[in-house]
């Protein structure tokens, strides 16, 4: 199946000597920018148990910083893999491919995910990964500590493609949507990444305020972000981590969509911190 969509992944390298220094990376108390440009060759982490691979880390469990997941934008060679890509067994995860093609085999059960195509693998879940092809593939990879709660299933493993499903668009606009892999209303989901979508001109038209904590990875176009109480510019290719609480809102800066996936806890009770 061919994609429909554009999907922008990084392309590693070096810049030249004759390149200025400065650029859009901030990072704040309230919210980072990491730009397309920051991803080179010198910046990858690789992991145990894999072959040929290496991954740009975007988003970790740190103080100041993302506090609820982790988001690695992960490279594989041609026969590169894992038949033990996840060592913790309390952590789930989404995949979501950018680039090229690759076979995932959860529980037994062999897939191939192309361009767009998305996996969901809960916590404990038996999984390999495979580039059985001849280029390289790139897929971004969300982990989150599972939230169990007594009385609810675990939810199972699926995979699914961002071209098979319509996108949701918000009541009454016909310029900003949503495309979703999961039921709202399901609760045993405490995660979810969607893919948002902006057509040309298309606004947050307030700024939102709110407990989710996010990252959001720009795929397509361009906008411009009012982050807390800052305007910045972003593209194809950019990251965004997001505070619970920052205030947010955009407008998308055209001539084309802008897109991006988006990471957001949900459903569960605010942890406390107890007195020890």
């Amino acid at each position: 199946m061919s994609s429909k969509n554009t999907y922008y992944a990084p392309r590693g390298g070096l810049p030249p000597q004759t390149q200025l220094l400065t650029d859009r990376a901030v990072m704040t108390e309230a919210y980072a920018i990491i730009p397309r440009r920051v991803f080179t060759d010198i910046v990858t982490s690789t992991l145990p148990f894999w072959d040929n691979m290496r991954m740009w880390v975007i988003a970790r469990p740190l103080s100041g910083f993302a506090e609820t997941f982790s988001q690695y934008i992960v490279e594989v060679l041609p026969g590169g893999g894992s038949e033990k890509p996840e060592l913790d067994k309390a952590a789930e995860g989404v995949l979501f491919v950018v680039e090229g093609e690759m076979d995932i085999t959860i529980e037994g059960e062999q897939h191939h995910l192309v361009e767009g195509g998305y996996a969901f693998l809960p916590p404990g879940c038996n999984w390999t990964i495979r580039n059985h092809g001849d280029k390289l593939v790139k897929f971004h990879w969300v982990r989150k500590a599972y939230q169990f709660v007594e009385g609810l299933d675990v939810p199972e493993a699926f995979v699914a493609n961002e071209n098979d499903i319509s996108p949701t668009s918000m009541p009454d606009l016909d310029v900003w949507s949503t495309t979703r892999f999961v039921d709202v209303n399901d609760m045993r989901h405490d995660m979810h990444v969607t893919i948002v979508t902006f057509q040309p001109g298309g606004v947050i038209p307030f700024d939102e305020t709110h407990v989710m904590e996010h990252g959001l990875y720009v795929l397509e176009g361009k906008a411009v972000y009012h982050l807390n109480q800052d305007w910045v510019e972003v593209e194809a290719g950019d990251f965004m981590w997001l505070r619970a609480f920052c205030p947010q809102s955009c407008y998308a800066g055209g001539p084309g969509p802008f897109r991006y996936l988006l990471y957001k806890d949900v459903n569960r009770h605010m942890p406390f911190i107890r007195p020890k």
